[in-house]
């Protein structure tokens, strides 16, 4: 797992936690996941997250240190999400993985594919 830093907003770990709160009754891997992100978090006031930082609603490029390829991915809630538009799941791997890095950042994964690495290029996000 990856030593980096998670730094979440205040707005976006309520929502985090509360959702995971209400879903514990139906223990998943990928909440579990996120759930331990969240217990390591930095969570920052709203105003002073830095801007290159992944939080909900983030379109974020990633790039496969493997092999090269690049991607662009929303990171939603789960009622939101729809792969054919290319918005994640924070629930799922790739969207815990993703959730309070930076720009720049190496992350550590395991998708259903195995372990994989991405490096993530650029996040663009709504002012909060």
């Amino acid at each position: 797992m990856t030593k980096n830093p998670v730094v979440l907003c205040e707005s976006d770990f309520k929502i985090l936690k509360e959702f995971i709160g209400i879903s514990t009754s139906q223990p998943k891997g990928d909440e579990m996941s996120l759930a331990y992100e969240l217990g390591r978090a930095k969570v920052v006031e709203d105003g002073k997250l830095d801007a290159d930082v992944v939080r909900l609603n983030s379109t974020v490029t990633v790039e496969n240190v493997e092999n090269g390829k690049t991607s662009a991915y929303t990171i939603v809630m789960p009622s939101d999400a729809d792969i054919s538009q290319k918005r994640v799941s924070i629930v799922a791997p790739m969207g815990a993985a993703l959730i309070g890095f930076k720009k720049g950042d190496e992350v550590e994964w395991k998708l259903p594919a195995g372990v994989k690495k991405f490096k993530i290029v650029d996040v663009v996000n709504q002012p909060l």
